[in-house]
């Protein structure tokens, strides 16, 4: 029964775009169905959505996606798709729809403040089908923990005002009535407010200041552990061999040594050093033992030197 479910739930997404274009609709407890089974699958894959006009007119540089990347690696988990998309809602909603089907994992980042064009809560909202509901919880922690603006000397959160509707906008969140609310919040910080919202079982939504966006993520941490495939067994790992050769010299002997080791789950990387003396070989996978047994062969074919291995675990910190 389950693994009917798991797999309702990788196609939940393509059948919601459908209902979105058609106007049928997707029963509610088949969509909680769905998401229940996103909730409780292992997690191997990940999908990161970059959301704001910011990022894509330059005015912004990204660096959620990366360190998300570090974050996933460390976790041993393959971060296999990012994307970034405007402040349009049908991008977000279509983004969104096709990530939760085909990922483990989904976080978004951006678009989530009190102003005009923070509009990523409503359109996840619509993309699942789901209505957006004030969470009292996080108003309560929002109420406790905000620290009073210096430009606002006379705001009260008794008193209705534009500035009060505009911090409601930041906890009227993506809520299904149907699911257990503590299921689809995670407060991964306990000295911050902001609360994430998971929809659709599997759709993380964070802030994208990078201090925040980091902060949660590495909040996320214990709560993600327990569902990895392997959370106490092996890490991904990355075997760094530099070479002097260019990569035209070596790229035969990689695509024979690609083919032979991708049975085994060992990735074979090649990346040139513009302007320095040294190229790098990569190894990357879980199977150490495998890859070290490698790296004499791979060392005398390019002529190369051992220079890393990556096995850390631990939570990536921003270079």
């Amino acid at each position: 029964m389950f693994a009917r479910i798991s797999q309702l739930s990788r196609h939940l997404a393509p059948s919601t775009s459908l209902s979105a274009s058609s106007g049928a609709r997707v029963g509610p407890r088949i969509a909680t169905m769905a998401a229940a089974a996103n909730a409780s699958r292992k997690i191997q894959t990940a999908a990161c959505l970059i959301i704001g006009d910011e990022v894509l007119n330059g005015k912004t540089v990204d660096t959620n996606s990366a360190f998300m990347a570090k974050w996933c690696f460390s976790m041993g988990i393959r971060l296999k798709r990012v994307e970034v998309v405007e402040d349009d809602q049908g991008d977000i909603m279509e983004a969104v729809r096709k990530m939760s089907a085909n990922y483990d994992f989904v976080v978004t980042s951006g678009g989530i403040g009190p102003t005009h064009d923070d509009i990523t809560y409503d359109s996840i909202a619509k993309a699942f089908d789901l209505p957006l509901k004030r969470y009292e919880v996080a108003f309560e922690r929002m109420k406790r923990l905000s620290k009073p603006h210096p430009q606002q000397p006379n705001f009260s959160w008794e008193e209705d005002s534009p500035a009060l509707q505009a911090k409601l906008r930041m906890v009227t969140l993506p809520m299904d009535e149907s699911r257990p609310l503590e299921s689809q919040f995670i407060f991964a910080n306990e000295e911050m407010w902001v609360p994430i919202a998971v929809v659709n079982g599997n759709v993380h939504i964070l802030p994208g200041i990078p201090r925040l966006f980091q902060a949660l993520l590495e909040g996320l941490t214990p709560h993600i552990k327990p569902r990895l495939m392997d959370p106490d067994g092996k890490a991904i790992s990355r075997i760094v061999i530099s070479t002097p050769l260019p990569e035209s010299t070596v790229a035969a002997y990689l695509t024979q040594l690609a083919a032979k080791v991708e049975p085994k789950g060992i990735k074979v990387g090649s990346y040139p050093h513009w302007g320095e003396a040294r190229n790098s070989v990569t190894l990357t996978g879980r199977d150490v033992e495998y890859m070290e047994s490698l790296v004499k062969e791979v060392v005398d074919n390019v002529d190369g030197r051992r220079e890393a291995i990556t096995t850390d675990l631990s939570t990536p910190k921003q270079e």
